[in-house]
């Protein structure tokens, strides 16, 4: 019986791990490549030429004529789903802690199904969508979902099932009152995108972490959505922030590693991060069975104390239902007030949600001169306007998930040669980040701040609803 260490053959099997890697994402340029080589080997130019080019260009064709019919048909089923944008108007005093927006976001957002072959390829069904707003206009803080008006009955039941003094009303979309951004136009816009900082399976701070699950009295309590709400509530006339939170329930797939077509979802993609962080403090007993086998008798983990609390918020966030998520920022001002410091300050108000052992926010797509991470050239600012006005149509149209073909065709995440002349004549558009965010990370980012928080620019209910006694007379 022998003991190893998992790291002993670390060098070998990453060695290895590298070429199956390489192997598997290049696996068409290296049949290109082997099937070229016997071609001019011995002489078959003109067989491949006649017989193999026609069938290659036929499945090629083909797979492109599919990848559009499929976006047809969504964008099809898309163009007949009518959206309604509510406001949540939150009562005057909110004693319950995120948890109860967490149990809303769950039971009102998770909209998960199955869909036949004849509804995903035929008719184009694709799963909805739903947007977690707070907007601020000219100081006034108003909370917003937009949603599909098939569930609007269910969004206003589960609101007050968890907030039965809060108020749900149908309003115009706030972004409507902004025209284009353009040189000659009265307002100017600054916008940008968040993503995750390391692997969807490190978590954000929730509000766990800030003790609101506890429910502390409110002169003790530290919640994390208040610094937001307040720089909200600090802009003057003639300024917006706007943040939106775009969510669906995830189908997001990972590609299997030792498998050429295989995938697993974000709960299998988190425990192999796991084992990753681990693979330090890991170790195999293994015992000789016969001349050649050798079985594993037991894998021991011991995970140091500087990284218990880390292991233990990863696995916990796999116990929840997770959305595909996408986050944009804006601010938007008349070009009088337009504030270089309101802009700053918009996206540095995220950091509370961040640790260094886990995970965090940083921005991406940011509309200005340094758009494109140009190490040369900036971009003039005409041309950061056209980003900006793209930022405000994306944001108009919640724009993360099934995406117009100007994002595929015309898209900014490319490499190589073409990187500099694309990015720097033909403007392409940029690709938004999604990640995987659990119900709970959700209800941290978006939900109503408690009594605690003194903001008189954010709309409440003023006085308590309740409904009449049943013994009045008639």
């Amino acid at each position: 019986m022998a003991e190893k260490k998992e790291g002993s053959k670390g060098g070998l099997n990453s060695f290895l791990d590298s070429v199956e890697e390489i192997i598997i994402e290049n696996w068409l340029w290296i049949i290109v490549l082997v099937a070229g080589y016997f071609t001019f080997q011995y002489d078959m130019q003109y067989t491949v030429l006649r017989i193999i080019l026609p069938v290659v260009g036929v499945v090629l064709l083909g797979r492109i004529a599919w990848a559009l019919w499929v976006h047809y048909v969504q964008q099809d089923f898309i163009s007949g789903i009518d959206f309604v944008l509510l406001e949540i108007v939150p009562p005057r005093d909110v004693l319950r802690s995120p948890k109860a927006m967490e149990l809303f976001i769950t039971n009102a957002l998770y909209h998960f199904s199955f869909k036949g072959g004849k509804e995903e390829w035929w008719q184009g069904a694709v799963w909805f969508w739903f947007s977690l707003e707070i907007a601020s206009i000219d100081g006034q803080v108003h909370f917003y979902i937009r949603t599909p008006t098939r569930v609007r009955g269910l969004i206003e039941t589960q609101m007050y099932a968890q907030y039965p003094q809060a108020q749900v009303k149908a309003v115009e979309d706030y972004t409507l009152a902004v025209d284009k951004i353009t040189p000659d136009s009265a307002w100017n816009a600054w916008g940008c995108e968040l993503k995750l900082e390391k692997p969807e399976a490190y978590p954000l701070k929730t509000y766990v972490d800030f003790g609101l699950d506890k429910d502390p009295k409110e002169e003790f309590k530290v919640d994390p959505i208040s610094p937001v709400i307040e720089l909200f509530g600090s802009i003057q006339k003639g300024e917006q922030m706007w943040m939106q939170i775009v969510v669906t329930p995830s189908k997001k797939a990972y590609r299997t590693k030792g498998t050429w077509f295989g995938t697993h979802d974000w709960v299998t993609e988190s425990k192999l991060q796991l084992d990753k962080l681990l693979l330090p403090y890991t170790s195999r007993r293994e015992e000789q069975v016969g001349a050649a086998v050798i079985k594993v008798a037991r894998i021991e983990v011991r995970v140091p104390d500087s990284l218990r609390k880390t292991v233990e918020i990863m696995i916990g966030k796999t116990k929840k239902l997770g959305f595909d998520t996408g986050i944009r920022l804006m601010y938007v001002a008349k070009k009088e007030v337009y504030s270089m410091e309101s802009r700053r300050n918009i996206r540095l108000a995220w950091r509370q949600y961040s640790a260094p052992d886990i995970n965090g926010l940083s921005r991406v797509n940011s509309t200005q001169a340094d758009a494109y991470n140009t190490s040369f050239f900036s971009i003039p600012p005409d041309k950061v306007m056209i980003l900006a006005d793209r930022m405000l149509h994306e944001y108009r149209e919640r724009g993360f998930f099934h995406l117009p073909l100007r994002h595929i065709f015309n898209n900014h995440n490319i490499s190589g040669i073409p990187l500099f002349f694309v990015k720097q004549f033909w403007m392409p558009y940029f690709h938004p980040p999604t990640f995987v965010l659990n119900t709970e990370e959700l209800a941290t980012l978006w939900h109503f701040p408690g009594q605690i928080l003194k903001v008189p620019t954010l709309e409440r209910i003023e006085s308590k609803e309740a409904a009449p006694p049943t013994n009045l007379p008639i």
